[in-house]
């Protein structure tokens, strides 16, 4: 039985989550506070989070920076504002999906089976000790989920590492859109072409923190992204 952690401080929101969640055969804990839902986690054994944006004591995306220090447990969140920025800022700092209030909480059980399906499908969690196949300046160990660049371990969210690993499938290779979206967010809802970009964004920045002078991820206006691995 999968185990979520609920994080909401409104008390009739949280009540219907948790039963809509239980009838789903759904483990869940509910706690009120950014700080509490931070205990619990770093006890372990958390499927996933469902995370209140409008916390007391803090922010639910401090919550999420802090949570991703030390861990890529899967993280949807809670908001009563609809703003893109705000949408974009989750994604940015590792979220797996976003909600926003009022919502229907069979919507939120159907987004909570979504993102635990990919997590199981992609073998989230695999402690990586595989062999790595080597692309240049890149190396991927496909079963540890992880890939280096330039002899560096990448920390990667699930997305982030979604999307570099289908480039670096097909070097050299122009992707659109549509088709990382498929290979990458194919059970994700109400995500769309920002959502790509917005991850290109965060990848690029993490390799530029390696290598600044150099960006391995070709933009080709209109058409998509690809990835020059450096391999020649």
């Amino acid at each position: 039985m999968s185990k979520i952690l609920l994080v909401e401080d409104e008390a009739a929101i949280a009540d219907t989550l948790v039963y809509a969640l239980g009838r789903e055969g759904l483990e869940v804990r509910h706690v009120a506070l950014g700080r509490a839902a931070l205990e619990v986690l770093a006890a372990g054994g958390i499927d996933l989070v469902i995370l209140d944006v409008g916390l007391p004591d803090m922010d639910g995306f401090s919550v999420c920076r802090e949570l991703r220090r030390s861990s890529q447990v899967p993280v949807i969140f809670l908001t009563a504002r609809s703003d893109e920025v705000d949408r974009i800022v989750g994604l940015e700092i590792g979220g797996d999906d976003y909600v926003c209030k009022p919502f229907s909480p069979r919507e939120v059980a159907t987004r909570v089976k979504a993102v635990l399906r990919r997590t199981r499908a992609t073998g989230d969690g695999a402690d990586g000790s595989a062999a790595s196949d080597g692309q240049g300046d890149f190396a991927h160990d496909a079963a540890g989920l992880r890939i280096a660049y330039h002899g560096v371990w990448l920390d990667l969210t699930r997305y982030e590492y979604g999307l570099l690993a289908a480039l670096l499938a097909r070097p050299g290779a122009v992707l659109s859109r549509a088709a990382l979206m498929d290979r990458v967010w194919s059970d994700a809802l109400e995500s769309g072409d920002r959502t790509v970009d917005t991850h290109v964004k965060t990848v690029r920045a993490k390799l530029a923190a390696i290598t600044p002078a150099s960006d391995p991820i070709r933009t080709h206006r209109g058409l998509g992204y690809s990835l020059d691995t450096g391999q020649r």
